[in-house]
């Protein structure tokens, strides 16, 4: 629930139809070759905004008319509704936006931030989310692919945010 007694579902709704209309499942566009963001946000979107959402990847010059033609959301572009501000990547502006105060989420926040804007500074586990992304990158020649499965590795990592953070393996031989 929200402050005002409605869910974070209804809240989110609500902002949504300001980006999106009425039109559902809701469509979002960004560049080709997802890493860390373009995957970060879709899984965002699908768990806490819109589960049935459809993403599109398109070639970088194409996605502001792809966005326009499809009536989809550009994401993770410059001058796009939802798009790096400062240090901040593109997973911290839905959140602002969307007003998501998740734990798992603001836990997952710093690792996503610092894995896509190499700053592995800002949480010990952006190292491994950014290798991990790479691996996949390489691994995955098809966008869809790379999205689906993209959005198991955050479902895990929002799994130890928030059922296993500060579990130590603790096997000795």
């Amino acid at each position: 629930m929200t402050g005002n007694g409605r869910t974070m579902v209804e809240t989110n709704q609500s902002i949504l139809t300001d980006y999106c209309g009425d039109r559902r499942p809701t469509r979002w566009v960004t560049r080709a070759r997802p890493k860390i963001d373009r995957i970060a946000c879709p899984w965002l979107i699908r768990r806490f905004i819109d589960p049935a959402a459809v993403f599109l990847y398109v070639p970088t010059d194409k996605v502001f008319a792809t966005a326009e033609r499809e009536k989809a959301v550009a994401f993770d572009i410059p001058g796009a509704p939802f798009s790096h501000d400062g240090d901040r990547c593109s997973f911290d502006a839905f959140i602002e936006r969307f007003r998501i105060d998740d734990s798992g989420v603001l836990a997952m926040a710093p690792i996503i931030r610092g894995a896509d804007t190499d700053r592995h500074d800002l949480a010990p586990e952006a190292a491994g989310l950014h290798a991990v992304s790479l691996g996949l990158s390489l691994t995955h020649q098809n966008d869809r692919e790379l999205l689906e499965q993209g959005i198991i590795v955050y479902d895990a990592l929002y799994a130890w945010a928030t059922k296993a953070r500060g579990e130590k393996h603790d096997w000795t031989p």
